[in-house]
Protein backbone atom coordinates (compact mmCIF):
# COMPACT_ATOMS: atom_id res chain seq x y z
CA UNK A 1 0.00 0.00 0.00
CA UNK A 2 1.31 3.63 -0.87
CA UNK A 3 2.15 5.76 1.95
CA UNK A 4 -0.03 8.96 1.90
CA UNK A 5 2.26 12.36 1.40
CA UNK A 6 0.45 15.39 2.57
CA UNK A 7 2.03 18.66 1.19
CA UNK A 8 0.68 22.19 2.59
CA UNK A 9 1.61 25.56 1.23
CA UNK A 10 1.48 28.25 3.61
CA UNK A 11 0.29 31.69 3.19
CA UNK A 12 -1.08 35.05 5.39
CA UNK A 13 -4.71 33.73 4.74
CA UNK A 14 -4.96 30.23 3.61
CA UNK A 15 -3.53 26.54 3.35
CA UNK A 16 -3.78 24.71 -0.26
CA UNK A 17 -3.21 20.99 0.73
CA UNK A 18 -2.28 18.29 -1.92
CA UNK A 19 -2.17 14.52 -1.24
CA UNK A 20 -0.06 12.11 -2.87
CA UNK A 21 -0.52 9.42 -4.55
CA UNK A 22 -4.33 10.24 -5.09
CA UNK A 23 -3.74 13.68 -6.41
CA UNK A 24 -6.12 15.41 -3.94
CA UNK A 25 -6.61 18.78 -3.61
CA UNK A 26 -8.29 21.15 -1.44
CA UNK A 27 -8.01 24.35 0.35
CA UNK A 28 -8.76 25.75 3.92
CA UNK A 29 -8.46 29.20 5.43
CA UNK A 30 -5.70 29.98 7.91
CA UNK A 31 -7.65 29.91 10.70
CA UNK A 32 -9.19 28.39 13.86
CA UNK A 33 -12.03 26.45 11.57
CA UNK A 34 -9.78 26.21 8.67
CA UNK A 35 -7.27 24.71 11.14
CA UNK A 36 -9.96 21.94 12.85
CA UNK A 37 -11.06 21.05 8.88
CA UNK A 38 -7.96 20.71 7.95
CA UNK A 39 -7.31 18.13 11.14
CA UNK A 40 -10.80 16.78 10.23
CA UNK A 41 -10.01 15.75 6.71
CA UNK A 42 -6.51 14.72 7.20
CA UNK A 43 -6.46 12.45 10.44
CA UNK A 44 -8.90 9.65 8.33
CA UNK A 45 -6.17 9.20 5.97
CA UNK A 46 -3.61 8.45 8.07
CA UNK A 47 -0.84 9.98 6.83
CA UNK A 48 2.46 8.72 6.67
CA UNK A 49 3.92 12.51 6.66
CA UNK A 50 2.82 15.95 6.57
CA UNK A 51 4.74 18.75 5.28
CA UNK A 52 4.98 22.30 5.61
CA UNK A 53 7.00 25.25 3.98
CA UNK A 54 8.89 27.53 6.15
CA UNK A 55 6.99 30.82 5.24
CA UNK A 56 8.47 33.42 8.00
CA UNK A 57 6.30 32.33 10.76
CA UNK A 58 2.62 31.75 9.07
CA UNK A 59 3.23 27.80 9.13
CA UNK A 60 4.19 27.88 13.04
CA UNK A 61 0.37 27.48 13.74
CA UNK A 62 -0.54 25.44 11.15
CA UNK A 63 2.55 23.21 12.57
CA UNK A 64 1.26 23.04 16.17
CA UNK A 65 -2.47 22.03 15.37
CA UNK A 66 -1.33 19.07 12.73
CA UNK A 67 1.47 18.12 15.68
CA UNK A 68 -1.37 18.83 18.27
CA UNK A 69 -3.72 16.17 16.45
CA UNK A 70 -0.84 13.60 16.40
CA UNK A 71 -0.03 13.81 12.62
CA UNK A 72 3.80 13.26 11.59
CA UNK A 73 4.65 16.64 10.64
CA UNK A 74 7.79 17.80 8.91
CA UNK A 75 9.02 21.01 7.90
CA UNK A 76 11.10 20.43 4.80
CA UNK A 77 14.24 22.36 3.65
CA UNK A 78 14.91 23.93 0.50
CA UNK A 79 11.85 23.01 -1.03
CA UNK A 80 12.15 25.50 -3.66
CA UNK A 81 15.41 24.09 -4.99
CA UNK A 82 13.80 20.78 -5.53
CA UNK A 83 11.02 22.28 -7.59
CA UNK A 84 13.21 23.89 -10.00
CA UNK A 85 15.48 20.63 -10.51
CA UNK A 86 12.52 18.93 -11.63
CA UNK A 87 11.72 22.12 -13.29
CA UNK A 88 8.72 22.96 -11.50
CA UNK A 89 8.87 26.87 -11.15
CA UNK A 90 5.09 27.89 -11.23
CA UNK A 91 4.16 30.12 -8.37
CA UNK A 92 0.74 28.95 -7.79
CA UNK A 93 -0.44 27.27 -4.77
CA UNK A 94 -1.94 24.44 -5.64
CA UNK A 95 1.05 23.80 -7.67
CA UNK A 96 3.14 24.71 -4.81
CA UNK A 97 1.25 22.32 -2.50
CA UNK A 98 1.67 19.26 -5.06
CA UNK A 99 5.88 20.18 -5.21
CA UNK A 100 5.93 20.11 -1.06
CA UNK A 101 4.31 16.48 -0.87
CA UNK A 102 6.49 15.49 -4.22
CA UNK A 103 9.38 16.38 -2.08
CA UNK A 104 8.85 14.84 0.80
CA UNK A 105 7.62 11.89 -0.95
CA UNK A 106 10.85 12.01 -2.69
CA UNK A 107 13.49 12.44 0.29
CA UNK A 108 11.42 10.79 3.28
CA UNK A 109 12.34 13.49 5.88
CA UNK A 110 11.80 12.07 9.50
CA UNK A 111 9.09 13.32 11.61
CA UNK A 112 10.51 15.77 14.41
CA UNK A 113 9.24 16.95 17.41
CA UNK A 114 8.18 20.76 16.79
CA UNK A 115 9.64 23.30 19.67
CA UNK A 116 7.52 24.04 22.90
CA UNK A 117 6.32 27.13 23.14
CA UNK A 118 9.51 27.90 25.80
CA UNK A 119 11.58 27.11 22.96
CA UNK A 120 10.24 29.43 20.61
CA UNK A 121 10.12 32.04 23.03
CA UNK A 122 13.86 31.96 23.64
CA UNK A 123 15.17 31.47 19.59
CA UNK A 124 13.07 34.99 19.74
CA UNK A 125 14.66 36.69 22.05
CA UNK A 126 17.90 34.78 20.71
CA UNK A 127 17.24 36.96 17.43
CA UNK A 128 16.21 39.82 19.02
CA UNK A 129 19.52 40.10 20.51
CA UNK A 130 20.77 39.81 17.10
CA UNK A 131 19.21 42.01 15.73
CA UNK A 132 19.53 44.76 18.26
CA UNK A 133 23.53 44.08 17.90
CA UNK A 134 23.61 44.54 13.89
CA UNK A 135 21.54 47.91 14.78
CA UNK A 136 24.53 49.14 16.90
CA UNK A 137 26.77 48.05 14.69
CA UNK A 138 25.00 49.76 11.52
CA UNK A 139 24.83 53.09 13.72
CA UNK A 140 28.53 53.33 14.93
CA UNK A 141 29.35 52.72 11.02
CA UNK A 142 27.44 55.39 10.13
CA UNK A 143 28.56 57.57 13.37
CA UNK A 144 32.18 57.36 10.99
CA UNK A 145 30.65 58.76 8.31
CA UNK A 146 27.92 61.26 9.57
CA UNK A 147 28.90 65.46 10.12
CA UNK A 148 28.89 66.42 13.26
CA UNK A 149 24.95 67.40 14.10
CA UNK A 150 24.24 64.57 13.47
CA UNK A 151 26.31 62.62 15.77
CA UNK A 152 24.25 63.64 19.30
CA UNK A 153 21.36 61.60 17.35
CA UNK A 154 23.57 58.28 16.31
CA UNK A 155 24.55 58.20 20.04
CA UNK A 156 21.63 59.01 21.62
CA UNK A 157 20.05 55.79 19.22
CA UNK A 158 22.94 53.47 20.45
CA UNK A 159 22.69 54.30 23.79
CA UNK A 160 19.30 53.30 23.41
CA UNK A 161 20.04 50.17 21.89
CA UNK A 162 22.80 49.44 24.31
CA UNK A 163 20.05 49.88 27.03
CA UNK A 164 17.79 47.47 25.09
CA UNK A 165 20.31 45.05 24.77
CA UNK A 166 21.07 44.85 28.16
CA UNK A 167 17.50 44.22 28.66
CA UNK A 168 17.11 40.75 25.96
CA UNK A 169 20.14 39.64 27.68
CA UNK A 170 18.64 39.77 31.37
CA UNK A 171 15.61 38.25 29.45
CA UNK A 172 17.91 35.25 28.12
CA UNK A 173 19.49 34.75 31.26
CA UNK A 174 16.60 34.48 33.11
CA UNK A 175 14.98 32.04 30.86
CA UNK A 176 17.92 29.87 30.87
CA UNK A 177 19.28 30.28 34.14
CA UNK A 178 15.91 29.71 35.46
CA UNK A 179 14.87 26.43 33.36
CA UNK A 180 16.96 23.13 35.44
CA UNK A 181 17.28 21.52 32.01
CA UNK A 182 18.71 24.08 29.83
CA UNK A 183 20.79 25.84 32.60
CA UNK A 184 22.22 21.66 33.27
CA UNK A 185 22.59 21.71 29.61
CA UNK A 186 24.40 25.30 28.68
CA UNK A 187 26.62 23.73 31.56
CA UNK A 188 27.28 21.52 29.53
CA UNK A 189 27.97 22.92 26.22
CA UNK A 190 29.90 25.70 28.12
CA UNK A 191 32.61 23.30 29.69
CA UNK A 192 34.00 22.90 26.28
CA UNK A 193 36.81 25.37 25.03
CA UNK A 194 35.94 27.93 22.97
CA UNK A 195 31.68 27.92 23.99
CA UNK A 196 30.25 30.73 26.11
CA UNK A 197 26.79 31.23 26.56
CA UNK A 198 26.04 32.95 23.80
CA UNK A 199 27.03 30.12 21.46
CA UNK A 200 25.76 28.18 24.04
CA UNK A 201 22.21 29.39 24.29
CA UNK A 202 22.16 30.17 20.43
CA UNK A 203 22.37 26.47 20.35
CA UNK A 204 19.87 25.63 22.83
CA UNK A 205 17.57 27.95 21.05
CA UNK A 206 17.72 27.09 17.70
CA UNK A 207 19.50 23.79 17.74
CA UNK A 208 16.71 21.72 19.83
CA UNK A 209 17.92 18.30 17.91
CA UNK A 210 21.45 18.35 19.55
CA UNK A 211 22.32 15.20 21.12
CA UNK A 212 19.55 13.31 19.42
CA UNK A 213 21.07 12.42 16.30
CA UNK A 214 24.42 11.56 14.46
CA UNK A 215 26.86 13.11 13.41
CA UNK A 216 26.11 13.42 9.97
CA UNK A 217 22.60 14.27 10.93
CA UNK A 218 23.41 17.09 12.90
CA UNK A 219 26.13 18.49 10.01
CA UNK A 220 23.36 18.68 7.86
CA UNK A 221 21.19 20.65 9.97
CA UNK A 222 23.64 22.86 10.87
CA UNK A 223 25.04 23.09 7.35
CA UNK A 224 28.13 22.09 7.58
CA UNK A 225 27.53 18.92 5.99
CA UNK A 226 30.24 19.12 2.60
CA UNK A 227 29.11 18.38 -0.74
CA UNK A 228 30.98 17.76 -3.65
CA UNK A 229 30.43 19.15 -6.78
CA UNK A 230 30.64 16.56 -9.82
CA UNK A 231 29.71 15.54 -12.94
CA UNK A 232 30.93 12.14 -15.17
CA UNK A 233 34.34 11.90 -14.07
CA UNK A 234 35.10 15.68 -13.13
CA UNK A 235 35.15 16.23 -9.48
CA UNK A 236 35.26 19.91 -8.09
CA UNK A 237 36.03 20.90 -4.62
CA UNK A 238 33.41 20.29 -1.44
CA UNK A 239 31.11 23.37 -0.05
CA UNK A 240 28.77 23.90 2.42
CA UNK A 241 25.60 25.27 2.55
CA UNK A 242 21.77 25.40 3.80
CA UNK A 243 20.63 24.25 6.84
CA UNK A 244 20.47 27.40 9.98
CA UNK A 245 22.64 29.99 9.13
CA UNK A 246 22.57 31.43 12.48
CA UNK A 247 23.57 28.42 14.13
CA UNK A 248 26.34 27.98 11.43
CA UNK A 249 27.40 31.37 12.40
CA UNK A 250 27.26 30.48 15.94
CA UNK A 251 29.76 27.53 15.04
CA UNK A 252 32.31 29.42 13.39
CA UNK A 253 32.72 31.81 16.21
CA UNK A 254 33.48 28.76 18.31
CA UNK A 255 35.84 27.42 16.12
CA UNK A 256 38.03 30.35 15.82
CA UNK A 257 38.09 30.63 19.38
CA UNK A 258 38.42 27.23 20.13
CA UNK A 259 41.87 26.65 17.68
CA UNK A 260 43.46 29.05 20.08
CA UNK A 261 41.80 27.57 23.85
CA UNK A 262 40.69 24.54 23.27
CA UNK A 263 43.64 21.65 22.68
CA UNK A 264 41.78 19.46 20.76
CA UNK A 265 40.65 21.97 17.96
CA UNK A 266 43.73 23.61 17.73
CA UNK A 267 45.23 20.55 17.26
CA UNK A 268 43.21 19.30 14.53
CA UNK A 269 43.27 22.65 13.01
CA UNK A 270 46.94 22.77 12.59
CA UNK A 271 47.18 19.29 11.50
CA UNK A 272 45.19 19.92 8.81
CA UNK A 273 46.93 23.11 7.72
CA UNK A 274 49.94 21.28 7.72
CA UNK A 275 48.88 19.10 5.65
CA UNK A 276 47.82 21.87 3.17
CA UNK A 277 44.32 22.19 3.87
CA UNK A 278 43.68 26.52 3.01
CA UNK A 279 42.63 28.04 6.91
CA UNK A 280 39.26 28.40 5.66
CA UNK A 281 38.77 24.60 4.86
CA UNK A 282 40.57 24.09 7.77
CA UNK A 283 38.12 26.24 10.08
CA UNK A 284 34.93 24.78 8.80
CA UNK A 285 36.18 21.07 9.57
CA UNK A 286 36.97 22.65 12.86
CA UNK A 287 33.40 24.47 13.17
CA UNK A 288 32.17 20.56 12.32
CA UNK A 289 34.40 18.54 14.65
CA UNK A 290 33.30 21.15 17.44
CA UNK A 291 29.56 20.70 16.65
CA UNK A 292 30.34 16.84 16.86
CA UNK A 293 31.92 16.85 20.34
CA UNK A 294 29.01 18.92 21.49
CA UNK A 295 26.63 16.60 20.39
CA UNK A 296 28.04 13.83 21.75
CA UNK A 297 28.12 15.86 25.10
CA UNK A 298 24.51 16.33 24.92
CA UNK A 299 24.08 12.47 23.94
CA UNK A 300 25.89 10.87 26.96
CA UNK A 301 25.07 13.86 29.21
CA UNK A 302 28.65 14.39 30.00
CA UNK A 303 30.97 17.99 30.09
CA UNK A 304 34.02 18.30 28.21
CA UNK A 305 37.01 16.37 29.68
CA UNK A 306 40.48 17.41 29.15
CA UNK A 307 42.53 15.46 27.07
CA UNK A 308 44.97 13.42 28.87
CA UNK A 309 49.07 14.62 28.06
CA UNK A 310 50.90 11.53 26.56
Amino acid sequence: MDKIIVGIDVSKDRLDVAVRPSGEVFVVERNAAGLEELVERLRPLGPHLVALEATGGFETVAAAALAAADLPVVNPAQVRAFAKAIGQRAKTDPIDARVIAHFAEATGPEPRPLPDEATRLLADLVARRRQIIDMIGAERQREKRAPARLKKSIVRLVKALEKELTSVEGDIDDAVRGSPAWRETEDLLASVPGVGPTIARTLIAELPELGTLDRKQIAALAGLAPHTRQSGQWKGRSFIGGGRTTVRTALFMGAMVGKKYNPVLRAFFERLVAAGKPKMVALIAVARKLLTILNAILRDRQPWRQPART
